[in-house]
Formats: structure tokens, sequence, C-alpha cells
């Protein structure tokens, strides 16, 4: 019985010293280190860029403190996959309409990102009440001159809410002197970021102390534009056809009410749900329009969604 007690711990002891090896043999060592973390899952630490900026105004990356800031939103946004690649599939359908126009109006095309950190590129709703793609407020569309009511709501018109945006950002760049600053005023507002900068005696968005979200924000922005002009470089893979593009529509002049929606899209081929997806302004299925106001409702060009 000894004689076999003793074999049974040989064995066992000539099974730990083969693991041993074993174990010794596929630690990653400085040459297959990389070769390892290319297949299996790995997080990676990652490496802030030298020089990042926001409208060509340089982010003071030699600050640890915006450099730790800045590493903070890259890493959030890049290992936040499954909403990354929402961010590419969408903006390849909406850039398009919103660059030129943030082109035509002298705002710097880095501001499409802004867009992109205050809704996702949707029709976000909050509980502020603030809507669309540009979180438009309503008195800040109306004053703009946006329809908003119950029955018709232009905040949720792409092309009009970006022309808003566009208008508000180019009056805080001339009262508050930069990009930067006129970016962080589109979420705090002229008046918050103004007087921010009186009381703590700074001139810039960097030097300032803020609340979470103001003091995010910038950061945020530039973050997502880092990642989403380098796909390859932060992780995410994917092909053209992966991602979202426009149908094209034609746009129809309504000048009178309407009563039925349903009918009305009935009669270009389409239905009442397809009309209110190239047309989400429309806010209820009739169009009151009393004032007899010209409306351009868009329409989808035939076979698109056959």
């Amino acid at each position: 019985m000894k004689m076999i007690q003793k074999g049974l711990a040989f064995v066992g002891l000539l099974s730990l010293c083969a693991l041993f090896i074993y174990a010794l043999q596929d630690a990653p060592t400085d040459e297959n280190f990389e070769t390892k973390l290319i297949n299996d899952y790995n997080v990676y630490a990652l490496q802030v860029p030298d020089y990042l900026n926001f409208a060509g105004e340089a982010m003071p990356l030699e600050n640890p403190d915006i450099l730790e800031r800045m590493d903070r939103e890259l890493l959030v946004n890049t290992y936040w996959q499954s909403n990354g690649l929402l961010m590419f599939k969408r903006a390849k359908k909406y850039f398009p309409i919103i660059e030129p126009i943030l082109a035509k109006h002298g705002v710097p095309d880095d501001f499409k990102y802004l867009s992109v950190i205050e809704s996702g590129l949707t029709n976000a709703v909050s509980p502020a009440g603030a809507r669309g793609f540009w979180q438009i407020m309503p008195a800040t569309g109306r004053e703009n001159g946006l329809e908003v009511n119950g029955n018709v709501d232009e905040r949720y018109n792409l092309e009009k809410a970006t022309e808003v945006a566009c208008k508000y950002l180019i009056d805080a760049k001339e009262n508050l002197g930069s990009w930067t600053l006129a970016a962080a005023a589109y979420n705090a507002g002229n008046a918050g970021v103004s007087r921010r900068l009186d009381e703590q005696g700074v001139t810039g968005y960097y030097d300032l102390l803020l609340g979470e979200e103001t003091g995010r924000y910038l950061f945020r922005i530039v973050a997502l534009k880092e990642i989403l002009s380098n796909p390859k470089k932060y992780g995410f893979n994917f092909r053209d056809k992966d991602l979202y593009t426009n149908v094209p529509t034609y746009k129809i002049e309504v000048d009178t009410a309407v009563t039925d929606f349903t009918k009305f899209a009935q009669r270009f081929g389409i239905n009442y749900k397809l009309l209110k997806l190239h047309n989400p302004w429309l806010r209820e299925p009739h169009l009151n329009n009393s004032s007899r106001k010209a409306y351009y409702v868009e329409i989808p060009k035939e076979g698109y969604y056959n």
C-alpha cells in the first residue's frame, strides 16, 4: 500500500513539474506578447495623441489635468464599442446633410461632432425639453424662426435645426472669443460661461472649473472626433456597406391643411410610417396650417423600400 502511495505521489509531482514548465513556455514574452494580444480579447491602455485640437484651437495636453481628462474620454468612448459602431453608421448617413450647412455659415466642420455627443445623431428628447439632433430648447427654436408646437416642431427638421445651431454658435464665438468657448456655451449658455470666466479670472475653457457635464463637454467632442476620424487605430472594423445611407427624397410643397396624412402618403405610394420617418417634424397625423404657410414634405423616391 505504501509503495502505491509513493508511486502516486511521484506521478503527481511529475505532473506538477510538467504544468510548471508548460506555463513558463506559454507565458507571454516580449517576442510573442503582441501575437498573443491579437489572438485574444484584451483591453489596451490608449496613447493620447501628442496633438489634438478643436476647430483648429489646440488642446493644452502638456497640462497633466487636461491629459488625464482627455485620456478618460478616449477610453470611455473607445470601449463603448456598440455605441461607437452606431456612431460610425449614423455619421455616414447624416454628416453629408450637416457638413455643407456648417460650411455655408463659416462654422468649423468639427462642430458636427457636437451633434454626435448631444444626441447620438438621433432625434433625442431630453428631460429639460430639448429636442432633435442639436437638442434645441423650445424658446431657442422660436427665437430663431422655428415653428414649435404640438402640430409642427421644426427642431426635428435636421436642416433647419442645423441652421439654428450655426446661428447660435456664431453669436457665441463673437461674444466669447473662441470656438472652444462657443462649444462650451452650447452646453452651458453664453451667460453661464461668461459669468464663470469673470468669476474665476480666466480667459479660456481649459482653465475653468466647471460642473461635470460642461467640464467633460469639449473632451467628449474631441474624443469622438479622434475616434471617428481614425476607426482602425481604435479597433473599429467595418465595411462601407455596413454603414447607413440616406434614402433619396424629393420635396412636395404643402400650403394648405392636411386632414389625414395616411391618405396623403398613399397618394405618393408610401405609408404613414415612411412619411413620418422622413418628416419627423410633423408631430400629428394631420396638419392644421390655418395660416397657409408653405411647408416642404420629403417623399422617398420610388423603389428604395420595396
